[in-house]
């Protein structure tokens, strides 16, 4: 896995502080612990609405599910980053280009 992008997703699940799945995901942003919100490219309009409603930081990307598979060793559609470093990294990394 070369893709810094993912790359910094797959050591913020290492340290913690990722909460994985539309489930997860929520708990987190309802419990002020997310400091951002992932969606991936194939995630459902419904999801995709649902959360942007819930959290106005929502990033999203250009990668699958699968490829958040690969990165995490989970596959999901959205993604909640509960750490203030990880999710400021990953929105930069975002922007520079996946």
């Amino acid at each position: 896995m070369n893709d810094a992008f993912l790359s910094m997703l797959g050591l913020a699940m290492k340290a913690g502080r990722l909460s994985v799945g539309h489930d997860a995901a929520k708990l987190a942003i309802r419990a002020s612990q997310a400091e951002l919100c992932i969606l991936t490219a194939d995630a459902s309009q419904r999801l995709r609405e649902e959360m942007s409603g819930l959290f106005p930081k929502c990033l999203n990307v250009s990668y699958t599910m699968d490829d958040i598979k690969k990165a995490i060793g989970k596959r999901a559609g959205v993604v909640a980053v509960n750490d203030e470093g990880f999710a400021e990294k990953l929105a930069a990394t975002d922007k520079e280009g996946n």
